[in-house]
């Protein structure tokens, strides 16, 4: 076939043409709608909102599964070890890699495409890396929007990798199906930054990096989580939290841990569980979505944007309480707004 040098190239694309490559699982295309959806500027994320209208019908067939821990527990080595198994069950993998952000640029810090080098390159795998900026959470602000773009496009596994960051790490919970707590063998609570809340919201807790004659200190820990695990309220949906070691670097454990993820799918969908918590998952973000957009509006007022100057200065001066100061600025903008 004859290629002609001097067609140009299309640049711009329409929210139909977006939601058009992804259903046809153009990796491009769908790495050009997150990229809009994650923008800052209001007209891309028009765009990328509408090319979620499209696709919303073709979303919600797969398997959403935060892996969370401590930065250095080895996240992302243990998502190439496992993802190898998700490759040979004949099923198409997304990692949605959420990274520590740079105080200076807000940019990646890591970059975990370079992490997974093994399967990165893989037809049937689709990684992105995004900053997670000053998000709480330890995700991104946009990485709901992005399972949704992904499942459209034909993944059916989907791994959201967590920052790291303790306790406020919750947040991913409230966009993923099963929840994997990765923790280190022979590093204590203290060490590892873990509170009640997220050891309440883990579905499967392994300790990783059992390697190495570490295996006295993995199967300690694993007594000490179980123990913790009993004194935590019992799961809606009435599956028992698992517990269990594994090295990502070795391999060990991993093909049961892949078992793990699909017993818990398989238990919640006979429990009547599954859609429950999607229904609730997806009431809770229209109140988020809600909740950010009145932030945004608010804080991007011109009027308030000068208000807020001579608002703080009086704060700090000691002139008002920043209670007295924060009615002012929302009567200012209520009335602006009528």
């Amino acid at each position: 076939m004859k290629i002609n040098k001097n067609k140009k190239i299309k640049t711009t694309y329409t929210a139909k043409d977006l939601a058009k490559g992804i259903l046809k699982q153009n990796k491009i295309i769908l790495s050009k709608a997150i990229t809009l959806l994650e923008s800052t500027k209001p007209e891309h994320n028009k765009i990328a909102r509408e090319v979620i209208e499209h696709i919303l019908p073709h979303t919600g067939k797969s398997i959403r599964i935060g892996i969370t821990g401590v930065p250095g527990v080895g996240k992302s080595t243990f998502i190439e070890a496992i993802g190898n198994y998700v490759l040979k069950d004949n099923r198409k993998l997304a990692v949605l890699a959420i990274d520590p952000s740079s105080k200076k640029n807000k940019g990646s810090i890591l970059g975990d495409k370079t992490r997974m080098e093994n399967i990165s390159t893989h037809k049937d795998v689709f990684i992105r890396p995004s900053p997670a900026g000053n998000e709480l959470g330890g995700v991104h602000r946009k990485t709901r929007e992005t399972i949704l773009l992904c499942e459209a496009a034909g993944f059916d596994t989907i791994f959201i990798e967590t920052v790291g960051v303790g306790q406020s790490e919750t947040a991913v919970s409230s966009m993923v199906d099963c929840l994997l707590l990765l923790m280190l063998a022979g590093a204590g609570d203290e060490l590892q930054g873990i509170k009640r809340g997220i050891m309440e919201i883990a579905d499967i807790v392994a300790v990783n990096k059992a390697e190495n004659n570490n295996d006295k200190n993995a199967n300690k820990a694993i007594r000490n989580y179980k123990n913790a695990l009993h004194l935590l309220p019992e799961n809606e949906s009435g599956w028992i939290t698992e517990v269990l070691s594994c090295s990502g670097l070795n391999n060990y454990n991993i093909e049961s841990i892949w078992k793990l993820f699909l017993k818990y799918e398989n238990h919640n969908k006979l429990k009547n569980y599954w859609e429950k918590k999607r229904t609730q998952q997806s009431k809770y973000w229209m109140h988020e979505t809600i909740n950010q957009s009145l932030n945004n509006i608010f804080y991007n007022n011109d009027t308030i944007k000068e208000k807020i100057k001579t608002t703080e200065k009086k704060v700090i001066e000691g002139k008002i309480s920043s209670f007295k100061a924060a009615d002012d600025l929302l009567n200012i903008f209520l009335k602006i707004k009528n």
